[in-house]
């Protein structure tokens, strides 16, 4: 069979790699502002915990089978899958190649409450949550930081794959619908960024402090990029781990924020790779002892992965994490593997997580066995909070 060339949890050896800021375009913002909605005045903005308001989702058509070999089909039908089923509680727009659009219209084109939009910008893989804006609010505003994606550091070395379409859709995105694009002062992806959105930020040190990311920056450096860009006043930093997967361990497969003060962690299951147990038993260490921007400590409620002998995905790189869900207006679409037992417990803990909202399980088998989820596969576009 054939498989992915370049997959988001492959084993790595890293070589020469990142672009230096200094390579990345103008002068970059000291601060995320932008004007309101209504064009008067200056507002300082925050990155919104996902639960908040949505006006829609983005999501990518996968584009290269030189990414995904014979795989590319099944993958864009999972893709096409979690559309529909977004779809039923907010609006999805997809971006998709020119020449792959009519097939997206198509592939997409069940009936919902509401359509898929598909429109026309270049991309080269799925992932937008990493490639695509990651949005900031305040009081009548909205923007888009674009956080100079550069492939996950991977140029120069043997798992690279082309992104340089992807690395342009933020900027033509926000442009489309006219949205104001701040240029972040860090090299990073959205899914490394993990929000309550009352000024804690969760991120993994492996993903950010990085010199195929960041070269040359200290924590502390990296740190008071973020604050500023996303109108953050705390980090909580936990290791992660660099190097076995293509992300260096992004904070979306890990630990998500399902309210402030609230914390969802990833706990593998049965058959899971040692090294991602000692990963979840030193974050759980970290997160038991944290407080938060406001000084609450974390309630922390463990969300445990499935056995890896029972689902129907196989291999190393098989993304078998709940915790790579996504949250839409009444909605929590989430994925299932296919072990009944550990399916039906994700259900259970991401219902009471989330009351009020519906949990969605959708079967992404392809989409996981690239080394990614469906919160990979997905960004919100938040609503604009009103002026007080």
């Amino acid at each position: 069979m054939d498989t992915p060339r370049a997959t988001r949890r492959r084993l790595l050896q890293f070589g020469a790699a990142a672009l230096p800021l200094a390579a990345l375009g103008p002068v970059l913002p000291s601060a995320a502002q932008a004007a309101p909605a209504s064009g008067a005045g200056t507002a300082a903005l925050r990155m919104p915990e996902e639960s908040e308001p949505h006006v829609r989702t983005y999501m990518a058509w996968p584009a290269l089978s030189s990414v995904w070999g014979t795989k590319l089909d099944a993958v864009r039908g999972d893709i096409a899958d979690v559309a529909y089923e977004i779809s039923r509680f907010e609006p999805v727009v997809m971006l998709a190649r020119p020449g792959q659009a009519a097939d997206a219209r198509y592939r997409c084109g069940r009936g919902a409450r509401h359509a898929v939009d598909v429109i026309e910008i270049p991309n080269d893989d799925l992932w937008i949550r990493d490639f695509g804006p990651t949005f900031v609010v305040g009081p009548g505003a909205v923007a888009g930081v674009d956080t100079n994606f550069n492939g996950w550091g991977k140029t120069g070395t043997t798992y690279a794959q082309p992104f340089a379409n992807d690395a342009a859709a933020a900027g033509i995105l926000l442009g489309e619908y006219g949205v104001r694009r701040i240029q972040a002062g860090f090299v990073g992806e959205g899914g490394s960024l993990e929000t309550d959105g009352e000024g804690t930020l969760l991120a993994t040190v492996s993903s950010l402090v990085n010199a195929n990311r960041n070269p040359g920056m200290s924590q502390d450096q990296v740190e008071q990029a973020l604050k500023p860009a996303l109108g953050i006043d705390k980090v909580i930093w936990v290791p992660g781990l660099a190097g076995q997967d293509i992300t260096d361990c992004h904070i979306d497969c890990l630990a998500r924020f399902t309210a402030p003060g609230r914390v969802i962690l990833d706990k593998p299951g049965a058959g899971a790779d040692p090294k991602w147990v000692a990963v979840y038993e030193e974050t759980r260490r970290i997160l038991d002892t944290a407080t938060d921007a406001r000084g609450r400590r974390l309630a922390v409620t463990e969300l445990p992965g499935p056995d890896r002998s029972r689902i129907r995905g196989k291999g190393a790189e098989f993304l078998s994490s709940y915790t790579n869900y996504y949250t839409v207006n009444g909605a929590v679409i989430a994925p299932q593997f296919g072990d009944g037992y550990a399916d039906g417990l994700a259900y259970g803990i991401l219902q009471a997580a989330y009351p009020g909202r519906q949990v969605v399980q959708v079967g992404i088998d392809n989409i996981a066995g690239g080394g990614g989820g469906i919160h990979c596969a997905t960004q919100s576009h938040p609503a604009v909070p009103p002026v007080a």
